[in-house]
């Protein structure tokens, strides 16, 4: 695995060391529309991470010979008798193309199952709405804005009661611990504060109760950081982010090696309708094809970008796991193969107006909601991505009214840095 950037940046310390992608038993290839089950596959002979990012879950379409799995705009297939089919009946259950995807994507993580969603989020309520009332989650208290409203605003009133702590710490989380919680919920690097919790030690801890723990893997991907090796039962992404990469779809997955959880995450499709159309799926797998290029520019530039803005007269305060003053940091190179392309920062003068200004005269960065497209990326998270967290909860955690996020896309570094530093230049 080729090592993102420079060696000077290696000889200073700021990429942790890389774990080589071992071999997964679930690394597969599309098979054949027959009379199989159409989430049976057949194993792919190579390890390399590229190599299954390309072609795990795929092969020649059959029919035709197409190297690129179709788009299967169907809702529904022929059957030679009833309950005689090929192993697809209805398009809300199942569609050959998003089977694809769901192989790509077990193969990238590591997992006996994928199983895709028509969102993110509707992969995290399709999780929550397997427990029951009375059940209890604790959840990081530095989390993605729709995570929090979902478990605050949705479940709560069903009587499935959240804790919200700080995962930084692993006897706070312990301590949240009560003989109803069912789940725990971790993002790592979180969202956006950039925190990085440690998921071997919150596994062991969690399992011992007999809790379900899941990971929200979207800052890192696959490619960087595989919470299923770290102990973790369910890892959920946002594929509309980095695994997409390129802004143009709207898809969630969650990857498991739980029959059990496969199962239940399934039924969930089938029964409420979380599927993602075949569009969405096609348009994933052509992103996965290209994740591991564009992590090592989005890392590269990230890196580069990081040890700019802690450097700057205007800033004051820089989150990026891949500067040694960051608390995670050692963490980080422990449980992450390099430090992605996602940094928080706030201003040396801590003042709403001052960062909508550098907002407004960023050009390059757009000013725009969401993450991990290829474009950079801007945004103000008090206002827009975690508007739904109340301020005092925001207060709490540290979030800030001056605080910035970027999503460092796979542009010229020399333009974003220009870019940036003009931008701050009008404070």
């Amino acid at each position: 695995m080729l090592f993102c950037g420079a060696s000077p940046e290696a000889a200073s310390g700021m990429l942790p060391n890389r774990m080589p992608h071992v071999s997964f038993s679930s690394q597969f290839i599309f098979p054949p529309m027959s009379d199989s089950s159409s989430h049976d596959h057949a194993p792919l002979k190579a390890d390399g991470f590229g190599t299954r990012a390309v072609h795990a879950g795929q092969q020649p379409d059959p029919a035709t010979g197409a190297v690129m799995t179709p788009i299967y705009q169907t809702s529904t297939y022929a059957q030679a008798a009833p309950g005689e089919h090929k192993g697809h009946e209805y398009s809300r259950v199942s569609n050959p193309t998003r089977t694809a995807l769901e192989g790509n994507l077990a193969s990238l993580e590591g997992a006996e199952h994928g199983i895709a969603f028509s969102s993110g989020v509707a992969g995290i309520d399709a999780i929550v709405k397997s427990l029951r009332p009375g059940d209890h989650v604790v959840a990081t208290d530095d989390l993605y804005g729709g995570t929090y409203r979902l478990l605050r605003e949705v479940f709560e009133p069903l009587n499935i009661q959240t804790s919200f702590v700080d995962m930084s710490d692993p006897d706070a989380v312990t301590d949240a611990f009560t003989e109803d919680t069912a789940l725990l919920w971790v993002e790592t690097p979180t969202n956006p504060l950039m925190r990085l919790v440690d998921i071997e030690a919150l596994a062991g801890r969690a399992h011992a109760h007999d809790i379900t723990v899941a990971v929200d893997n979207t800052f890192a991907t696959p490619y960087l950081q595989q919470p299923l090796t770290h102990g973790a039962d369910l890892v959920l992404h946002s594929a509309t982010k980095y695994l997409g990469g390129h802004s143009d779809l709207i898809l969630g997955a969650v990857c498991t090696n739980s029959d059990e959880w496969a199962e239940k995450l399934r039924f969930q499709i089938k029964s409420t309708g979380a599927a993602p159309g075949p569009m969405d799926c096609f348009l994933t797998l052509r992103g996965t094809k290209t994740l591991h290029l564009r992590m090592e520019q989005h890392c590269s530039s990230a890196r580069r970008l990081a040890q700019m803005l802690n450097a700057h007269d205007k800033v004051g305060h820089v989150r990026y796991p891949g500067l040694p003053s960051h608390p995670g940091h050692a963490l980080a190179q422990k449980q992450m193969s390099d430090y992605g392309g996602m940094i928080s920062f706030e201003l040396a003068d801590d003042e709403m107006d001052k960062a909508l200004a550098v907002l407004d005269a960023a050009e390059v960065f757009t000013l725009a909601e969401s993450l991990g497209g290829v474009e950079s990326l801007i945004e103000h998270p008090a206002s827009m991505t975690h508007a739904s967290i109340p301020p005092e909860e925001r207060e709490k955690i540290g979030l800030t009214d001056s605080l910035i996020r970027l999503s460092v896309g796979v542009e010229s570094f020399e333009d974003l840095r220009d870019d940036l530093d003009r931008a701050l230049s009008r404070v």
